[in-house]
């Protein structure tokens, strides 16, 4: 447990340049003296010993986070969050047998994720009112020149707690992180800004939403992987910023054909349907192709292993082909994280040297993805290491 060393302030950050300090002052009546800065460290230094303490167990119920029973006190998440109030009014977990009542985090959110370490440090500022440090190994990467300002992992943990913090009702805490997901905004890569204005919208975050669609509106990001990932209000105010930004620069911009993109679309939904019988009638319908359609990139980014597979059979597609973006399938795989399709595109002739027009080889992609403690793990589907072996062919 990560204590504050400035006994007159009761919220500190230590583990991330990017993240400032701040002091949250606990309710008071007019009528009584104010606390005392002493007085409320030592109340936050004693609740956060409930969490710490090994030595003996006070809790009355347990949260299951990512199959890992965590102790909690049911009397103080009431009195701090009032949907655990209500949760507990409601109920008293689902276990059937006597004991502690038994909850499971899955069960609790309505959207996002929340992970073992970030409920850990979630519960820590409802005891405590204090943001003790990010776990190292969660919320950085294992590139080997990244300084974890907005890396991945990085953010992806704050949008786990932001979760959290929305969900359970800690709005001092989400003021925190929203501004902190602000300067993500502007230093993180154009593809990492979706996750965050995703959950910026399930969290009604309306000045996150609004830093997001500027910056993903400037980007060089297509519609259709927009399409993919964004609620369709969002989408269309994002298209919305792109005409008018290009009107303004450009008034005699050729319009996109917009059959042509009606027969890509086509091909992209056969694939969708896993349907590759579909979409090869529909090449021979028309003059688009695979490459033309990009319809391995989509297929590696969206489809199942096995229609990527199909795809790369017909020995249509160029396995090293770039898209818009200047990404090859391979740059694309890597970015899903799937092991089988990044092991099946290996074999079929794709290069992992290939570097994006930013410089980064698949294995710098995969790297900068990767948390510290995911670091060298194993997957029944294969091994993401393998392309380290493969990166100067």
């Amino acid at each position: 447990m990560a204590n504050s060393s400035d006994p007159s302030s009761c919220l500190s950050f230590t583990s991330s340049p990017h993240i400032s300090n701040a002091s949250i002052t606990p309710n008071s009546s007019a009528s009584d003296p104010p606390p005392t800065p002493d007085l409320l460290t030592n109340l936050s230094s004693n609740l956060g010993r409930l969490l710490a303490d090994s030595g003996g167990d006070y809790s009355d119920a347990e949260i299951t986070v990512e199959g890992v029973p965590v102790a909690v006190h049911r009397c103080i998440l009431a009195s701090r969050s009032e949907f655990f109030a209500e949760l507990f009014r409601r109920e008293n977990g689902d276990s059937e047998q006597e004991g502690k009542p038994k909850y499971c985090m899955s069960d609790l959110l309505p959207f996002g994720h929340v992970g073992y370490e970030a409920f850990l440090v979630f519960l820590s500022f409802v005891y405590t009112a204090k943001v003790r440090d990010f776990p190292v190994e969660v919320s950085s990467c294992v590139h080997n020149v990244c300084g974890h300002e907005a890396c991945r992992p990085a953010i992806e943990f704050s949008l786990e707690l932001m979760c959290a913090s929305s969900v359970f009702g800690m709005p001092d805490l989400v003021s925190i992180l929203q501004r902190q997901l602000i300067d993500f905004v502007l230093k993180a890569l154009a593809d990492d800004v979706i996750p965050i204005l995703v959950v910026a919208f399930h969290c009604q975050l309306s000045q996150l939403i609004d830093q997001c669609i500027e910056r993903v509106a400037h980007s060089d990001l297509d519609s259709i992987s927009l399409e993919k990932a964004l609620p369709d209000e969002v989408v269309e105010k994002i298209k919305i910023l792109r005409r008018n930004s290009q009107h303004c620069c450009d008034p005699n911009m050729p319009a996109v054909d917009p059959l042509r993109e009606k027969r890509i679309r086509r091909i992209h939904k056969a694939l969708d349907s896993d349907d590759v019988e579909l979409m090869k009638l529909l090449l021979t319908e028309s003059d688009v192709t695979l490459d033309e359609a990009n319809a391995l990139h989509y297929a590696a980014a969206y489809c199942d292993p096995k229609v990527v597979a199909e795809v790369l059979g017909l020995g249509l597609a160029d396995v090293n082909l770039r898209d818009s973006r200047g990404y090859t399938v391979l740059h694309i795989a890597v970015k899903r994280k799937e092991p089988s399709i990044i092991i099946l595109l290996l074999s079929n002739g794709a290069r992992a040297s290939e570097p994006t027009l930013e410089g980064e080889s698949a294995v710098s992609i995969c790297r900068r993805l990767t948390r510290q403690k995911d670091y060298h793990t194993k997957t029944e589907r294969g091994q993401v290491q393998r392309l380290g072996n493969c990166e100067g062919m």
